[in-house]
């Protein structure tokens, strides 16, 4: 029997507060700074942004999509083999955050890893798990979750919070004798890894005293992150995963782009000749959901049918670092 890799089933979970451009006009305006959130809505799309209760961890977020991905797919949490879980937002430096939710989760029979490359974290955990799968008869059903909360690991009065909100999506993926996982492609560049992150905290520079009152220890945009990155990148990436893989972008039938920026996106789509209505967007009305954002945007396009059984799905995240990784799946 193949042991290729299926999406069973596929959820998103979507906090209940909801805080739009106006709230955030009325903080940044007290600060003397009314231009941020109109600069920032007219470049992204960005009309609002959803919040978690602030008790919340990254785990609590990925408990409900995975729950509600387990339901979909007729499994308990006790079927579950293997918790692969991408963030950059963890509840704690170490343990990883996978392993706190399969305490939570119940699943009790699950290994766990996390995949730790920002915004590319789910399609490399997709590939992840493609690769167990095919490899280790052992395993059956993979849990596969992405999920953000970088807003908690900022400061309010950055103007940077304007893009985050939190959100989570969990797929179900288990081995199956019909197509399903096709192929990735990875780029990377670390000559940008110190344009955008959280530089102390770690080994480079644990935290002091000193570099929490300096905000070192928040998410900080220290350098001009260059939007070529994607604009160049993502059609790369996309026409290395075709040719590689024996399919032409008239065989898709949706890609789902890290969701930050809306004209990134359709850009994209008309340079790899993709009509704009299968580039699916979810950033306008859920805000930048970063790690969570691929799996989020393909739950919501299979709600609204724009994604079904046997479509060709090419997924392409991109996140600081650089790291920028694509994978195609039949689903």
């Amino acid at each position: 029997m193949s042991r290729n890799a299926r999406i069973v089933s596929i959820a998103h979970y979507l906090p209940e507060r909801r805080i739009s451009n106006e709230q955030l006009n009325e903080h940044f305006s007290r600060l003397g700074k009314p231009e941020v959130v109109g600069k920032f809505a007219a470049s992204t799309g960005i009309e609002q942004r959803w919040y978690a209760p602030d008790d919340w961890a990254t785990s609590d977020l990925a408990l409900p999509a995975a729950r509600e991905a387990l339901r979909r797919a007729g499994r308990k949490p006790e079927d579950v083999d293997l918790i692969i879980l991408g963030t950059d937002s963890p509840d704690y430096t170490t343990p990883s955050t996978s392993v706190v939710l399969q305490h939570k989760l119940g699943a009790t029979q699950a290994g766990t890893f996390d995949v730790v490359c920002a915004c590319a974290s789910f399609p490399t955990a997709l590939t992840s798990a493609a690769g167990i799968l095919a490899t280790n008869p052992g395993f059956r059903t993979i849990l596969v979750i992405g999920a953000y909360m970088m807003r908690k690991l900022a400061h309010p009065d950055d103007p940077t919070v304007f893009f985050y909100g939190d959100g989570a999506g969990a797929a179900v993926v288990e081995p199956g004798d019909k197509p399903g996982y096709i192929g990735s492609a990875f780029l990377a560049d670390g000559s940008y890894s110190d344009c955008w992150g959280i530089f102390s905290g770690g080994t480079a520079e644990p935290a002091t005293e000193e570099s929490v009152r300096a905000g070192r220890t928040n998410v900080r945009l220290v350098k001009r992150y260059p939007p070529e990155i994607n604009d160049e990148g993502w059609p790369k990436l996309f026409h290395q995963l075709a040719k590689q893989n024996d399919f032409t972008v008239d065989d898709v039938d949706q890609v789902i782009f890290t969701q930050v920026r809306k004209e990134t996106i359709l850009q994209a789509a008309d340079t790899i000749g993709l009509p704009r209505e299968k580039a699916h967007i979810i950033m306008d009305k859920w805000g930048y959901t970063g790690s969570a954002c691929i799996p989020m945007a393909l739950s919501d396009a299979m709600e609204q049918g724009k994604v079904k059984d046997n479509d060709l799905v090419v997924m392409i995240g991109s996140g600081v670092g650089y790291n920028q990784a694509a994978v195609a799946i039949r689903m």
